[in-house]
């Protein structure tokens, strides 16, 4: 599209050399892209637009045959959690007990004065059968209380003197929504899941908010390195051993830190039902600020498959193949969940559910079923998330209802964690109905993409490498390995991929209006690759890096190697 004649003044920086993935619902084309204080100006054929917009002083940003885009847009994912992880005990880029063990020795001599070993990121795979042992935390910190959280974030690891600090031993009861793993005696073995992790963690200092800002900032300057430049933070509230990361976002969003456009997830209190509601209507009122908008509320209504709290509609299996009495978990009562839906609905809150097992799924489509039958047609925008097992009867149901899945592309792929502690537990034919993507795009589901970091990496190029090949890329942490695709019907085109994690996240995001493509008008939020993924073999997706990221037209990435 060239300029019209107003539009002739000299454009900011044009982007010249490659392609360019708009996002429209194509694929890439060949043009050049014109900025101009903070907007898109024009795209259109290169030479045209060289001639009639660069000046003196623009900025020519020679793509060098790499792919220009719209900027990614994480719509699940926890920065402030996860940045306040990377600047304490992190274990998210070691994938062993040994080096685990290593990382934390480590940590607890370079921090000889911190009360607490706190931090996470560790896998469940690494470990027999899942569970670490506080044995193994004793052999390297003995005298300091350790808890890790796993990379999940719905378990946690502990030693034995953050056990005995927290009073928690075998008389101690599991709670209502979780787990303690127990030796034969009943002893804790180190492990809590869920709601058990609270027994401990309430024990835990809590960050100051000064770490918490800390946290944030840095989770933001590598999310940019990604590409990243919006985000849904999925949980808008305290995290054990965290402060509430609400007042975390007013602060930076009205000092101008918070760079990147951010719509904040306000969390449902499981424990309580919707008197809760006014508050969060409180919240909203004063949570819109800057880049910052808390106009979402977040409802996990199920856990994980991986320590079966994730709920089904049939039972997990045991080590044998057998059924046990284990359907799993749903933290909100299905009651209350079709009393808050409407309401929420009817007061404009989007609603972004936690629903990983087919029966959290269902229960979660039932209540938006009823708020449409109750409320009508809006545009609030509601998203399931995580959508591990969804049965085939409700893939239909996502477009009828105008619930978007929003999807965490990484794990639908044959890893350890799935092929040794999840698909022996659900069995053959449930295991099949594994991230249906391409049955819930064929029925067209609009999806949306996010990447659940710190449960894993926020990377979006590796989320759709994965989200196309079924496999995860060798670059990965526990890549590499000659594994087989993971039900490869359900993959998506790279064209479909790209998209979700641009312009579906924007939809979602409520910020579709403003960014999510390149065409002229749009804020200039863009991302440069250093190669064009649609170019070459879909195997080399997760090679892709990213060069340089804009928001409004300015720098906030550029690459050094």
């Amino acid at each position: 599209m060239a300029p019209d004649e107003p539009s002739r003044r000299p454009a900011d920086s044009l982007f010249r050399g490659g392609r360019v993935f708009t996002a429209t619902g194509t694929g890439p084309v060949p043009a050049a892209v014109a900025v101009r204080d903070g907007r898109i100006l024009a795209v259109g054929d290169e030479r045209e637009l060289h001639e009639q917009l660069t000046g003196p002083a623009t900025e020519v940003i020679d793509l060098d045959g790499g792919l220009l885009a719209p900027g990614f847009q994480d719509a699940h994912v926890h920065p402030v959690v996860a940045g306040v992880q990377l600047l304490r005990c992190d274990l998210s880029e070691q994938h062993s007990i040994d080096d685990y063990l290593a990382t934390v020795a480590a940590y607890a001599a370079e921090h000889p004065q911190a009360e607490w070993i706190c931090g996470g990121g560790w896998s469940m795979d690494a470990f027999p059968d899942g569970i670490p042992t506080r044995a193994m935390l004793d052999a390297v910190v003995p005298h300091r209380p350790v808890l890790l959280t796993n990379r999940d974030g719905h378990g946690a690891w502990v030693n034995s003197r953050a056990l005995e600090l927290a009073r928690v031993d075998r008389r101690t009861a599991d709670p209502a929504d979780g787990r303690i793993e127990r030796e034969p005696d009943g002893t804790p073995v180190g492990a809590l899941q869920e709601g058990a992790m609270e027994l401990v963690a309430r024990h835990v200092p809590v960050a100051t908010p000064a770490e918490a800002r800390a946290g944030l900032l840095a989770a933001q300057r590598y999310l940019f390195s990604l590409g990243v430049t919006a985000w849904q933070d999925a949980m808008i509230g305290s995290f054990p051993g965290n402060p509430d990361n609400y007042p975390v976002y007013l602060d930076a969003a009205r000092d101008g830190s918070l760079l990147a456009r951010v719509v904040g997830a306000l969390w449902w209190d499981r424990r309580r039902g919707t008197e809760q509601i006014p508050e969060l209507v409180e919240r909203r009122r004063h949570g819109r600020i800057g880049r910052f908008n808390a106009t979402t509320v977040k409802i996990m209504q199920d856990g994980i498959a991986e320590n079966f709290t994730a709920s089904m509609l049939e039972p997990y299996l045991d080590a044998c193949g057998c059924a046990t009495a284990n359907s799993g978990l749903s933290f909100v009562d299905p009651a209350v969940l079709r009393e808050a839906v409407p309401r929420l609905d009817a007061l404009g809150f989007q609603l972004h559910f936690h629903a990983l097992g087919d029966r959290a799924v269902r229960e979660v489509l039932d209540a938006l079923e009823l708020a449409r039958r109750v409320n009508g047609a809006n545009d609030n925008r509601h998203h399931l998330a995580h959508l591990q097992v969804v049965h085939p009867d409700d893939v239909k149901r996502f477009a009828g209802l105008g619930a978007a899945a929003n999807i965490q592309a990484l794990w639908a792929a044959h890893e350890p964690q799935m092929d040794e502690l999840t698909i022996p537990f659900l069995g053959t034919e449930r295991a099949a109905l594994q991230y249906p993507f391409g049955d819930l795009a064929r029925a067209g589901a609009r999806l949306v993409a996010g990447s659940d970091w710190s449960v894993s990496s926020p990377n979006p190029l590796w989320g759709i490498h994965v989200a196309v090949n079924r496999s995860v890329p060798r670059q990965a942490v526990g890549g590499g390995a000659d594994r087989p695709p993971f039900y490869p019907e359900q993959a998506l085109t790279l064209t479909q991929a790209f998209t979700a994690y641009t312009a579906g996240s924007a939809w979602a995001n409520h910020l579709d209006a403003e960014t999510g493509t390149v065409e002229p008008g749009k804020c200039a939020d863009l991302v440069v690759l250093d190669r064009d993924p649609f170019a070459g073999p879909v195997e080399e997706i997760g090679s892709a890096k990213v060069r340089m990221t804009f928001v409004d037209g300015r720098a906030v990435h550029v690459a050094t190697s």
